[in-house]
């Protein structure tokens, strides 16, 4: 018979969801560009022969979304745990997990395309974070210590399959394209994007689900703040280090380019699909060390941004649905149809309809500051509804 979990009546961690908040915040820039840039997927605002300082900047600062969210994941569930007993924990991250998965394929699907005829599927973030869940489902049955082992030889030694591909459209090819790289796939003519391969992402999760222990009780907070500190600090070093000498850790390495400026953008360019090692150095590390400034953070913007934080999948979907609809509404601004905004196989700059729309990247910032602001109200009074109805469990999947 299991024992039951401890009754746990700990307050929310304020930094970890003041971090969450945050990172929603800058996903949101990501998502607008994509809607409302001229220049959206026209060209990779990453390529140095194309780009611009500032766009690339604007691209760059979006790669801490995913990472830090998918860790996060795991923290959650760490604290989850000290309320569950192993058993209920696993059944709820495999149903969570599930849940998200469907969620994936269903209304995030149709935000993004605001089209009823599925013609095509993309596994991308949600997908991965889902994957990522159910198998967190399976592992925390596992001891401590192998747990962190089995995280840390998904995240730093994943890099050594890089050379592996699988040839072909063939099952033997889609598994391998799930595992551990982005390929388009063609069944029946019906096309598949693996847009989120689910290695590393499930080793960063579940180093998330380790690194939670640091903010059990047992944890003194100028202790935990040490431990933060030495890990955001050394992960942030060791980046440096392994990028400088590109022995390892990219499947590109940076190179001198024309200028000083574009040699830093260099360096910084790391691979996302799926995220190279350096990728999660560059952004684990600083989010890490975000925890350990942030404990004991005060003031008006830590509370706005802490409410998004607090409703991370909500704000996501909401978020979708709404850039989606203001591009609609904005569509006749660049001379096209706001029905051109019902996007079928592909995305936005793809469709012939679209050819010439978008808005400069000032316009961008500023559709992206809107969407976030005028969501606010209905993010905070979701906050306030989940508070006072605890006992509802579905609002535990949302």
């Amino acid at each position: 018979m299991t024992a039951a979990a401890p009754p746990d009546k700990s307050p929310r961690i304020a930094s970890i969801d003041l971090l969450r908040g945050l990172i929603m915040v800058i996903m949101a820039l990501d998502h607008v560009r994509d809607y409302f840039h001229a220049e959206a997927f026209k060209y990779d605002p990453m390529d140095l022969q194309k780009t611009s300082v500032v766009l690339f900047f604007t691209r760059w600062i979006t790669h801490y979304c995913a990472p830090t969210f998918m860790f996060l994941a795991g923290v959650s569930a760490f604290l989850v745990s000290r309320k569950k007993t192993r058993m209920e924990l696993s059944g709820f991250l495999f149903k969570r997990g599930l849940w998200l998965v469907i969620l994936e394929f269903t209304i995030i699907r149709f935000a993004w395309k605001f089209n009823p005829d599925v013609q095509d599927l993309l596994l991308i973030v949600i997908w991965a974070l889902g994957i990522s869940m159910i198998a967190l489902a399976a592992l925390i049955w596992l001891p401590r210590k192998l747990i962190l082992v089995f995280g840390l030889i998904l995240v730093f030694g994943h890099n050594m399959l890089d050379n592996i591909h699988v040839a072909g459209e063939g099952a033997a090819a889609f598994l391998w394209a799930i595992v551990h790289e982005q390929h388009l796939f063609f069944v029946k003519g019906f096309p598949i994007m693996v847009v989120y391969p689910i290695v590393p992402w499930i080793g960063v999760m579940t180093l998330g689900y380790v690194f939670g222990g640091l903010y059990d009780s047992s944890f003194l907070p100028e202790r935990r703040k040490k431990i933060l500190t030495r890990l955001g600090l050394g992960a942030i070093l060791l980046f440096v280090l392994l990028r400088w000498s590109n022995l390892y850790g990219d499947p590109n390495p940076w190179s001198a380019q024309p200028s000083a400026v574009f040699s830093v953008l260099s360096f910084l360019k790391v691979t996302k699909y799926p995220p190279s090692l350096l990728y999660l150095l560059m952004t684990l590390g600083p989010s890490i060390l975000f925890l350990a400034v942030s404990e004991n953070a005060r003031g008006w913007p830590s509370r706005v941004l802490s409410v998004y934080g607090r409703v991370p999948m909500f704000y996501y979907i909401l978020h979708i649905y709404w850039l989606h609809l203001l591009a609609f509404l904005a569509a006749p601004l660049c001379g096209h149809k706001s029905l051109d905004m019902i996007i079928g196989r592909g995305w936005l700059t793809t469709q012939p309809q679209l050819q010439g729309f978008g808005f400069s990247l000032g316009i961008v910032y500023l559709v992206w500051l809107f969407v976030v602001i005028s969501l606010y109200p209905l993010c905070k009074a979701y906050d306030r509804y989940k508070k006072e109805h605890k006992d509802k469990r579905w609002l535990s999947y949302l």
